[in-house]
C-alpha cells in the first residue's frame, strides 16, 4: 500500500492517453534528450533518443529510438553502429565523442509503421536520412599549365569497433 502525504484530486490532471504512432513519411526532427541505458537482461547496453518532429501538422511530437551499441550479438552492434553513423552523417557531426553533441541538430528522418507482434501494437521505425552529396559539376579538362587536383581523402568512422 502506499499512502499520499495529500489527496490526490484526479479531476485537474489529463488521464494518460493512448500513445498514437506518427504516420509514415518523412520528417524534419531533432534529437533533444540522449543517454546510454543497461538492457533488461542486465548484459548489454543502448543508447536512448528522444526526437522532437520540428514541422508540419506533428510538429511538437515525440518520437524514440534505441540503438544496441552494447550486445553480445556483433550483428546487433553492427546495425546501431551504422545507424549512429547515419545519425552522425545527417546530422554534419562526424567526430563526437558524447551524444548530447547530436543534440539540437535539424535533420530528415523517414519514419515507418511496424505491424502488431508478440502482443505488442504497431509501432514507428526510425531511418536517418543522410543528405545527399551536392552534384559535381564536370571539370573541365585538365590543360598543361593547370595543377592536378588533389587526392580524395578518407576518413575512419571513430564508433568502428578496434580489432
Amino acid at each position: 500500500m502506499a499512502r499520499f502525504d495529500t489527496a490526490f484530486g484526479a479531476t485537474g490532471v489529463e488521464p494518460t492517453t493512448t500513445y498514437e504512432i506518427l504516420p509514415a513519411g518523412k520528417y524534419c526532427a531533432q534529437i533533444v534528450e540522449s543517454e546510454m541505458r543497461v538492457t533488461r537482461n542486465g548484459m548489454g547496453q543502448y543508447l536512448w533518443l528522444m526526437l522532437d518532429i520540428l514541422e508540419g501538422p506533428h510538429k511538437g511530437r515525440k518520437i524514440f529510438d534505441q540503438l544496441n551499441l552494447v550486445n553480445a550479438n556483433p550483428t546487433t552492434v553492427e546495425i546501431a553502429q551504422r545507424t549512429l553513423s547515419a545519425i552522425c552523417h545527417a546530422t554534419g557531426k562526424l567526430q563526437v565523442s558524447d551524444s548530447e553533441e547530436l543534440h539540437l541538430i535539424p535533420m530528415t528522418i523517414q519514419v515507418g509503421v511496424k505491424p502488431p507482434k508478440d502482443g505488442y501494437g504497431e509501432r514507428n521505425t526510425i531511418r536517418y536520412l543522410v543528405p545527399e552529396a551536392p552534384a559535381k559539376a564536370t571539370p573541365p579538362k585538365p590543360a598543361a599549365a593547370q595543377p592536378a587536383s588533389a587526392p580524395a581523402r578518407s576518413a575512419t568512422a571513430p564508433w568502428r569497433a578496434k580489432s
